[in-house]
C-alpha cells in the first residue's frame, strides 16, 4: 500500500490554508469582535480545518509509533497516510468532534487507529503508542504559539492561530486524563492487572461521552480543565487575549 499523503488530508490542509489567507487580508478592527464578516469566516475555516488536520496528524502519531515498535499492519491499514476514512467511522471521529468544538469549545477526541498490542515489543512501547497522539497536539501547540509570537503577521492571523494553539493544548489536557477510552489510560493501561484492564474495557465506550457531559453542565469542572490548559498555554508561551478572541470569532454564534 502507497505511503504517500492522502490527497483528502491536503484537502483539510488547503481548507485551513484558505482560511488563512481570509483572515489575514480581512478587514479588522483588532479586540472588536465580529468586526467584518470576512474576519469571521476565516477564523472559523482556519481553526476548523486546522483542527481536522491536527486530528490526523493524531493519529499519524499514534500509528507510526506502534509502527516503530512493530506493528506493521498499520502501514496496510492505510494510517501512516493521513487519510482521514482510514480512522474509523467519518462521522463519528470528524464531524462530531467538529461540532462539539463549535457547540461547547472543547476538543473532543476523534478519530481512532486500530493497534496490534500483540506485535508491538513492550510495555513501555505500548505506553509510548498513547502517549503519542496527546504529544502530537502538545507540539503543534507550541509551533503554533512559537509562530505567533515570532512571526510578524495579521490580525486575523494572530488571533486564529492562537485560537487553533489554545485547542492543541485543550486536547492534549482532555486526552492525557486517565480515563478509558482516553490516551491517558492507555498510558497505564499495560501496567494494570487484568482485572482491571477488564473493568475498563466495560466502561471504555461511554466514559469519554460522561466525561464530556461533566465538563458541559459543571461549571467548577470547566474551570479546572480550562485552567490548567491555560497555564500550559501560557507556559509554552501563548497569548490569552489573542487565543479568546479567536475563540470569539470561531463560536460566531453565541
Amino acid at each position: 500500500m502507497s505511503n504517500r499523503l492522502s490527497p483528502w488530508f491536503l484537502l483539510l490542509l488547503a481548507v485551513a490554508v484558505v482560511g488563512g489567507v481570509v483572515a489575514a487580508l480581512a478587514p479588522a478592527v483588532p479586540l472588536q469582535p465580529h468586526s467584518s464578516a470576512a474576519l469571521t469566516t476565516g477564523v472559523v475555516l482556519l481553526v476548523l480545518g486546522g483542527w481536522t488536520v491536527s486530528l490526523c496528524l493524531h493519529e499519524f502519531g499514534h500509528a507510526f509509533v506502534a509502527y516503530r515498535a512493530g506493528d506493521v499492519t498499520v502501514r496496510d491499514k492505510g494510517y501512516l497516510t493521513l487519510d482521514i476514512r482510514r480512522y474509523t467511522d467519518v462521522g463519528l471521529s470528524f464531524v462530531l468532534p467538529i461540532l462539539f468544538l463549535l457547540i461547547g469549545g472543547i476538543p473532543l477526541p476523534g478519530g481512532a487507529v486500530w493497534i496490534n498490542h500483540g506485535l508491538v515489543r513492550s510495555r513501555a512501547a505500548r505506553s509510548l503508542v498513547s502517549l503519542a497522539g496527546p504529544t502530537m497536539n502538545l507540539l503543534l501547540g507550541a509551533l503554533l504559539t512559537l509562530a505567533v509570537s515570532t512571526i510578524a503577521m495579521p490580525y486575523g492571523l494572530v488571533i486564529g492561530l492562537s485560537a487553533l494553539a489554545l485547542i492543541q493544548v485543550l486536547a492534549f489536557v482532555l486526552n492525557i486524563l486517565p480515563i478509558p477510552g482516553l490516551d491517558g489510560f492507555g498510558v497505564l493501561e499495560p501496567y494494570l492487572p487484568p482485572g482491571a484492564r477488564q473493568i475498563a474495557a466495560k466502561v471504555r465506550p461511554w466514559a469519554p461521552l460522561v466525561l464530556f457531559v461533566v465538563l458541559l453542565s459543571f461549571t467548577a469542572a470547566q474551570q479546572v480543565f480550562f485552567s490548567v490548559s491555560s497555564w500550559i498555554f501560557a507556559g509554552i508561551g501563548g497569548s490569552d487575549v489573542a487565543a479568546s478572541l479567536g475563540y470569539t470569532e470561531l463560536l460566531f454564534w453565541r
